[in-house]
């Protein structure tokens, strides 16, 4: 057995031009989060986890419930649905149903998504749950299960009510959960135009901004209404990113369109994707203790890629954090410590460090000169 060892720290400058964190975005949003899609990197955040009226964005709840129930085959795309009186009483933005309708459920989606149709959600919650009053109650039991702690539920669709609330974490929460997920139905989210049956002609066009502006977006939904405002969850991709937005409390459409513009254009100019480490990349080499081999290789286990500010030029820090000597045998693929890399102003990443290499312990003739060595130099320092 060993009778010495220590903790070796090393720290060294990774070569790659980087930066420091982008200068805090201002918006007039009253709550904001803009989220990167691949790396779940929180660029920026605004009152995200206040609890505040959704509108019609909470729709996507009752689409990812919708989802839900596809996949687990309680309900199909061509299904076929009543509409009750309930439903067609809602105002504001609707599919124009009326209870002699059957809509298909593929129809209904379309409807929720291209026209914000508040009857469309009530038909799909009482297909799922018998009454609309049900369905939110098992809305806020679900997205409590999938941990958006900030949201509850009183209806389908977002009409006014003091207990339909949701935060602007929890929508950008959904909205991932929508992309990851679900990608055979998410192509909904990006349709600009869904005439039904040829109802309201006038009344066909996707309220999402995002669509229109030519700056990569595909979904997701927007909102408003006198207590809320005006707000939007967005998402869009560029050069393999994506990033998803959510803004609350605008006081206008223009200015919801101008603020999500610039919330997306801000994301993809300001923050590039760099790989820092290549699994098996070689970062060091540890001593061995009565090994056949004096060292062995520290490899990082994993690729590593981050998400960098590119405002201004500065190096990247790393640090080799294990113990040596480490003691024989030592298996190819053991975890012998970790690197840490620190990013100005962002969270510090760290990943394993594993041995390159298998290293057998050292034969009966090789201990023994190691041990008279030790013992020598222990002599030599008493003589000293």
């Amino acid at each position: 057995m060993r009778s010495f060892a220590f903790i070796v720290i090393r720290t060294f400058l990774v070569v790659l031009v980087l930066a420091t964190p982008a200068r805090a975005l201002e918006t007039r949003a009253t709550a904001a989060l803009v989220l990167d899609f691949n790396t779940g990197t929180i660029l920026l955040s605004k009152n995200a986890d206040t609890s505040l009226p959704p509108a019609s964005m909470s729709k996507l709840m009752t689409l990812n419930m919708v989802f839900e129930a596809l996949e687990d085959g309680r309900l199909h795309l061509d299904e076929m649905l009543p509409v009750s009186e309930h439903a067609m009483s809602y105002g504001g933005s609707t599919m124009f149903l009326n209870t002699r309708d059957k809509v298909k459920v593929e129809d209904l989606i379309r409807g929720i998504v291209v026209l914000s149709g508040n009857d469309a959600t009530v038909v799909l919650a009482e297909a799922l749950a018998g009454t609309e009053a049900e369905f939110a109650r098992t809305m806020t039991a679900r997205a409590k299960a999938l941990g958006m702690s900030q949201s509850t539920f009183a209806n389908s669709n977002g009409w006014p009510h003091p207990n339909q609330r949701m935060s602007a974490r929890d929508l950008a929460f959904l909205a991932h959960r929508l992309i990851a997920e679900f990608p055979q139905y998410y192509g909904y989210f990006a349709e600009t135009d869904f005439a039904f049956d040829g109802r309201a002609p006038d009344n066909h066009r996707n309220r999402n901004p995002l669509l229109r502006l030519n700056i990569g977006a595909d979904g997701l939904k927007t909102g408003h209404t006198r207590a809320a405002g005006y707000g939007v969850v967005g998402s869009a991709v560029r050069g393999g990113r994506r990033v998803i937005i959510v803004l609350s409390g605008l006081d206008s459409a223009k200015a919801r369109a101008q603020e999500a513009e610039k919330l997306v254009n801000w994301a993809f100019r300001q923050f590039v994707q760099k790989k820092i480490l290549r699994s098996g990349q070689e970062l060091g080499r540890a001593k061995i203790w009565l090994g056949r081999s004096p060292s062995v290789a520290l490899l990082s286990a994993t690729d590593l890629e981050l998400l960098l500010p590119v405002s201004e030029a500065r190096q990247l820090q790393s640090q080799l954090i294990f113990s040596e000597p480490v003691e024989a045998p030592v298996t190819k693929g053991q975890v012998l410590g970790k690197i840490r890399i620190d990013i100005p102003g962002m969270k510090s990443t760290e990943v394993d460090l594993i041995a390159g290499d298998d290293v057998a312990t050292a034969g009966f003739g090789a201990k023994l000169r190691l041990s008279a060595a030790i013992l020598r130099d222990r002599i030599f320092a008493l003589v000293r």
